[in-house]
């Protein structure tokens, strides 16, 4: 066994003196000189080596007979490599595996999630926006005191319904809305009391653009419920055509209720006749105790 390993240990001496052992090996009859070259090697080590095992190991290099030749590519030998590598291939099939299932999971749970939306969307359609549809317009309608009060929320019933019909729920749900107002404006009762208070004005007029010769009148009124508190309402210019939520508005008189409200203010500071309309429960518009023409001023 010593003999093999130092056998062995001339072969790798020789490897490593690639240089000098192809160009002596290249040459017939040169082992003598190849032989001493590697006795002065181990002789500079402190080594012996005999003639015998510097021929063996002279001749296992030129016969390669220590070294690997790697076996040629096959399909064993890459079941090898992959066997050699399994603990690396298996953590990497593991996340992957991982991986599937998260994202087939993922998959599940939105299909679940959208299957759960479509039907809560489907029960909305077929049961909860019909009740509330139908409560509302119950609602509505029992209010409903007057031809265009009630015009107003048939109208409604049936946009709703129509809404419905065609399975828009946006829609249906906005008109339930709808419903729900005009059945709490319904319930409002008010009076339009003129503006009488000192530094504030009771009445303007306008100028048309269209006729410098002409003049639109106005009485300045706000919405008192019956405890006294005021209503902020919907109003619409029309001058601009603007709908603003406000606690004061203009409405449009002829020039003859404006004269007797100003009349009434001239005498002693204070109208007494200041109530221009009342807003009963069950109706839309008020009742005018004086004559109006109908628009309505936001600023002035």
């Amino acid at each position: 066994m010593d003999e093999l390993m130092l056998a062995m240990d001339v072969v790798d001496t020789l490897r490593h003196q690639e240089a000098v052992a192809l160009r002596e090996l290249a040459q017939d009859g040169r082992d003598e000189n190849l032989k001493e070259r590697l006795r002065s090697i181990y002789e500079s080590q402190g080594l012996e080596v005999s003639d015998r095992i510097l021929d063996e190991g002279i001749r296992a290099r030129r016969e390669s007979r220590f070294t690997y030749t790697p076996t040629p590519p096959s399909f064993k030998r890459t079941l090898a490599g992959l066997w050699g590598r399994r603990g690396t291939i298996g953590k990497v099939v593991a996340v992957v595996v991982l991986l599937a299932a998260a994202w087939i999971g993922w998959n599940a749970w939105q299909g679940y999630q959208a299957e759960q939306a479509a039907i809560a969307a489907q029960r909305e359609l077929t049961e909860v926006l019909p009740n509330r549809i139908a409560a509302a317009a119950d609602a509505a309608l029992g209010e409903a005191k007057t031809d265009d009060a009630r015009e107003r929320a048939e109208q409604l019933h049936a946009d709703a319904l129509a809404a419905l019909s065609r399975g828009d729920a946006e829609a249906a749900r906005a008109g339930v809305i709808a419903l729900n107002r005009l059945a709490d404006a319904l319930r409002e009762t008010y009076v339009l009391r003129i503006v009488s208070r000192p530094g504030e004005m009771s009445g303007v007029y306008r100028i048309p653009d269209i006729n410098s010769d002409a003049r639109n009148y106005y009485l300045v009124v706000e919405a008192v419920k019956p405890d006294g508190t005021l209503l902020s309402l919907p109003v619409t210019s029309e001058e601009d055509g603007k709908t603003k939520v406000v606690s004061k508005w203009a409405v449009r008189v002829p020039k003859q209720t404006y004269d007797a409200v100003a009349r009434d203010k001239t005498d002693d500071g204070i109208i007494q006749n200041n109530i221009l309309g009342e807003k009963q429960r069950g109706s839309l518009e008020p009742t005018w105790r004086m004559n109006v023409m109908g628009g309505a001023i936001t600023e002035w």
